[in-house]
């Protein structure tokens, strides 16, 4: 027995041994584990703590051995402890407890694992997630597209990308490739470039611009950033997308209106605009058809001015006031658009159908007036933004063509003041009828634009009116006219004393005549206005045009005005002429009184009978010779014819002496051209031929009478009068001598150059004597 208690407690201290190198080995590993690890006794006292337990709750010097464990004991589960060690920092731990022994009795052993920078690290990926989901959604709510691609398909797309493509995420998802909704021309390049980036050859991080197609076909412009993303090893493409599409359609409406503004401003003139806006119309919007319909101010018409495409056969088409499409849109300024036309009816049994689909007219307006619409057409539908860019165009040629018709307008009065001023001249300057109508007619065709006008002249005493002055007529059947006054339409007009309009000669031959040059002519429409001058009528202005005018208020006040110009023309030429027959008759008169005088001063001195007619001639002649004007020697001839008007004074005992004068008798037969000068000095008439009758007994030495003048002192005329005076008298015989011979005379007058004559006069009178052979100065 004793054996067998020593045997047993040599067991039991062998067994206590090896509980206590267990234990010791048990510990040891306890105190080597990571995580932490705490015994508490049933009573939440911790009996153990080893040291990561330690440093987890950081209790600096306080062991945590017999402190209160602080949390509930509840075996088999595992919770997430919060706490705040004593250096502040708050700690997150994990916690497994379970049942153990300890010293023979119950405890729990709890593992603590710190997951402090685990539930941070998830703290902030929670907080990037939340982040990065309200910036999608703030990317959807801006209408900016966010998509994943990956191996070329849709993995990821939101709701604002699904608005502007029209697709559901899952119709998007379920396409066979991204590429499947880019438009085929722009397809290469965008697979080009995302090839590029995903193999890394490219940095896309700027933005670029592409075309996608809408569910519904429309084309879709879109702005698109791309970013490369790599999750597991497998590459991704991010990008966001935004539409842009009317932004694209805003500068393709600027793009336009520059080309447009550009193409406009080479324009000079309103016909070549008309041209440029419909090319420019149909190449920026490509359409089939376009036409510009005008409003003609003077019949309120619509007039089809310019057609081209589909289209051009509208061309020259005119429309009653307010008729059609056309007219209901130039009448209330809206906008018209059919994408689905059955017909297009707008100039009846003329436009063609031509498969159209979409019809739209557009009004044209400046300075709130509509002046005219354009009108396009096209096979395929027009578009909202193809309209606004219409209307765009539409306004700026509007004001385009107003600017430039109101220059126009401008520059044709100008030109037509300047053909009234013109005409004022020519009536100023010349009183030659036919030049001044010549000139008339030529500003009439041209400033008017017609293609012929004449004048036909009443005469006073037929009372019929006759052709003076015409242009732009084919034949010379014009030339014939005579329309007697009142006769059919036209002389009803100018005895009436009315403009008379005919818009269609075809219908009018019988009341208007003629017939033979209207069928030669072609002529259509005609005007004739009166020409009255005094309240008389002088004749007709006529106009003939070969097409139907369309003249407004300017253009007929235009005609009336050159008509009276015409007819204070034709009254200044009247009167000139009048005039003229009066002066010449009043200048017959005279010439006929002086010569009339001169005859009879011949007849009462029978000595000098035919003196004064020769002597005339010959001054005449050699005042020719001197080069003398055609206007002076009027004057000189008349001189010459009353040089011996004074001897009128002088006693018939004295003129008619057959003997020698006594100095006495001298003295008074020299006062003869002081009796002269007194005698037709107060006729205003002869004053400018008193030169002669006054002056011809002065001698070059100034010995002569009744002045003594010398030299140039002398008037020319007189002068010139002298030399002829003095070789008719010693040429002729008298009583109380016989005429010299012609050498003597020559002789005598030669010793007087100097003397007596002028020498210039002299020597002109000698070079007249020898080219005639001495016969061309003698009578």
């Amino acid at each position: 027995m004793a054996e067998s208690l020593t045997q047993l407690e040599a067991l039991l201290r062998q067994h206590t041994l090896e509980l206590r190198a267990s234990e010791a080995r048990y510990r040891n590993l306890i105190h080597q584990q990571a995580d932490s690890i705490l015994i508490v006794d049933r009573n939440g006292i911790v009996q153990f703590a080893n040291p990561a337990a330690e440093a987890l709750f950081g209790r600096g010097n306080e062991p945590l051995t017999g402190a209160p464990f602080g949390f509930p004991l509840a075996a088999g589960e595992t919770v997430e402890l919060d706490f705040v060690r004593q250096d502040g920092q708050t700690v997150v731990a994990e916690m497994r407890m379970v049942e153990t022994e300890w010293e023979n009795e119950t405890a729990y052993l709890a593992s603590l694992r710190d997951i402090t920078g685990r539930k941070q690290s998830e703290a902030v990926v929670r907080q990037q997630s939340e982040l990065y989901e309200a910036l999608l959604k703030a990317q959807s709510d801006l209408g900016e597209g966010f998509l994943i691609v990956e191996s070329q398909r849709f993995t990821y797309v939101n709701n604002a990308f699904c608005q502007f493509t029209g697709y559901t995420a899952a119709e998007l998802k379920a396409l066979p490739s991204f590429y499947d909704i880019i438009v085929p021309e722009e397809k290469p390049f965008v697979q080009e470039l995302l090839r590029q980036q995903m193999f890394g050859k490219a940095a896309l991080t700027d933005h670029y611009e592409t075309v996608i197609l809408h569910k519904q076909g429309q084309r879709v412009d879109v702005e698109v950033a791309v970013k490369l993303l790599r999750f597991d090893g497998e590459p991704r493409l991010s990008i966001i997308a935004r539409d842009i599409t009317k932004r694209k359609q805003h500068e393709r409406e600027l793009e336009a209106v520059v080309t447009m503004a550009n193409a406009l401003r080479s324009a000079s003139t309103r016909a070549d605009m008309l041209p440029i806006i419909l090319d420019q119309v149909m190449s920026l919007l490509k359409m089939d058809g376009a036409a510009l319909a005008m409003r003609d101010p003077a019949s309120d018409e619509t007039v089809i001015e310019l057609a081209s495409g589909v289209w051009a056969v509208w061309a020259e088409q005119r429309l009653p006031p307010g008729e059609g499409i056309s007219g209901r849109v130039i009448a209330d300024g809206q906008t018209y658009l059919d994408n689905n036309a059955q017909e297009v009816l707008l100039v009846p049994k003329i436009s063609p159908r031509n498969n159209l689909t979409a019809i739209a007219c557009v009004p044209l307006i400046a300075h709130e007036q509509t002046i005219g619409a354009v009108w396009v057409c096209r096979k395929t539908a027009i578009t909202d933004d193809e309209l606004r860019l219409l209307t765009a165009i539409a306004d700026m040629a509007a004001n385009a063509i107003h600017r430039s018709t109101l220059h126009e307008q401008r520059l044709q009065r100008l030109q037509r003041l300047a053909a009234l001023r013109t005409i004022d001249m020519a009536i100023t300057a010349s009183l030659d009828l036919r030049v001044i109508l010549r000139l008339l007619i030529d500003q009439i065709t041209d400033q008017l634009n017609v293609h012929a006008a004449s004048v036909l002249l009443l005469g006073p005493n037929s009372q019929t009116l006759e052709h003076t002055a015409g242009r732009g007529f084919k034949t010379k059947l014009i030339e014939r006219s005579r329309v007697q006054l009142g006769e059919g339409a036209v002389g009803a007009a100018a005895l009436e004393r009315r403009t008379i309009h005919i818009p269609n000669l075809l219908e009018a031959k019988d009341s208007f005549g003629r017939l033979l040059m209207l069928n030669a002519e072609g002529f259509v429409e005609y005007y004739g206005v009166p020409l009255i001058a005094k309240g008389r009528v002088k004749g007709l202005l006529e106009i003939f045009h070969r097409a139907a005018l369309t003249p407004d208020p300017e253009w007929l006040d235009f005609l009336e005005s050159l008509a009276a110009h015409a007819a204070i023309a034709i009254e200044n030429a009247s009167l000139f002429d009048d005039l003229q027959r009066t002066n010449v008759e009043l200048a017959l008169a005279y010439d006929a009184t002086i010569e009339g005088w001169s005859r009879a001063l011949d007849l009462r001195d029978k000595e000098t009978e035919g003196h004064t007619q020769r002597v005339a001639e010959m001054t005449v002649r050699l005042a020719r010779a001197m080069n003398i004007s055609e206007s002076e020697i009027v004057h000189i001839r008349r001189g010459a014819l009353l040089h011996d008007i004074g001897k009128m004074g002088i006693p018939d005992a004295i003129l008619l002496k057959t003997g020698p004068l006594a100095e006495s008798e001298w003295s008074i037969m020299r006062q003869h051209p002081s009796y002269a000068y007194k005698m037709l000095s107060p006729i205003a008439f002869l004053r400018p031929a008193l030169d002669i009758p006054y002056c011809h007994h002065e001698k070059w030495d100034s010995t002569g009478y009744p002045r003594g003048l010398r030299g140039d002192q002398i008037p020319q005329a007189a002068r010139i009068f002298a030399v002829v005076d003095v070789w008719d008298a010693l040429r002729s015989g008298r009583p109380y001598r016989e005429g010299w011979e012609r050498a003597r005379v020559i002789e005598y007058i030669q010793q007087q150059s100097g003397k007596h004559f002028d020498p210039q006069v002299v020597e002109a009178f000698m070079r007249l004597n020898a080219g005639t052979g001495g016969h061309g100065v003698v009578v």
